[in-house]
């Protein structure tokens, strides 16, 4: 392999790895996470895929903050245990910032508290280190598409994890009325990642019709914000419409 691209802090990766040049459609991927071995192994894996790039590759927190500024890449796998700025913290300054980067968090934890704070803090989706490497790969071109991407048994674990100890009206209990045909179909498209606007639009009703919806759905099942909304409609199969 003569042709190589330069990452992180000038080190180079092999030929191929990003396909940026073979064609606009690429998906542009940087790998944050603090082992070597993992990261060239998932360099290897995404390589192989016509419709990805690996642009960048960090191996602590500050450099993978530094590698969004300069990559703009359209995913982020990130590592939350990582020297130098936690994943938890990167997420929350990424947030802030409101930038075109989505994250998928890679992780060999299975703390459902953490994946509820990484799913607050702006991220897209959760992919155990130990999941079958399709599921990676489909999580990848899930989120890229604008949906939130956890596997069953992620998705059942967290939604326990909301429902135990919350003392709000409903949340144990949840769907306490049907859904209406109309319903059912606003909770498809927020779990698809469309916005009010987006969805009145594509809906052919106003957004304000949509928040008087999504009010009746949150309070029919006990949910308070659209990503608890996301998550159940993952758990009960709802998200595609």
């Amino acid at each position: 392999m003569s042709q190589t691209t330069v990452m992180e802090s000038g080190r180079k990766a092999p030929a191929g790895l990003d396909s940026a040049s073979n064609g606009a459609s690429a998906i542009r991927i940087a790998i944050a996470d603090d082992h070597p071995i993992f990261r060239d192994g998932l360099k290897q894996i995404l390589g192989q895929e016509r419709d990805f790039a690996v642009v960048a590759e960090a191996r602590d927190g500050e450099e993978a903050l530094r590698i969004i500024e300069e990559h703009r890449p359209d995913i982020l796998l990130l590592d939350l245990n990582m020297p130098r700025a936690g994943g938890l913290g990167i997420l929350q300054k990424l947030q802030a910032q409101k930038g075109g980067t989505k994250v998928i968090v890679l992780t060999a934890s299975e703390d459902k508290n953490e994946f509820i704070q990484a799913m607050r803090l702006g991220a897209a989706g959760i992919v155990l280190k130990q999941s079958p490497t399709e599921l990676l790969l489909k999580s990848i071109r899930k989120v890229h598409a604008g949906e939130i991407w956890l596997d069953s048994h992620t998705t059942a674990a967290v939604m326990r994890q909301f429902a135990t100890g919350d003392d709000r009206p409903g949340a144990g209990g949840r769907e306490r009325a049907p859904l209406s045909p109309r319903e059912r179909e606003i909770v498809a498209l927020v779990a698809q990642g469309f916005k009010n606007k987006e969805m009145a639009g594509k809906m052919f009703i106003s957004e304000q019709t949509v928040k008087n919806h999504l009010h009746n759905i949150f309070d029919k099942l006990g949910v308070s914000d659209r990503l608890e909304l996301a998550l159940y409609a993952i758990h009960k199969n709802l998200h595609q419409g």
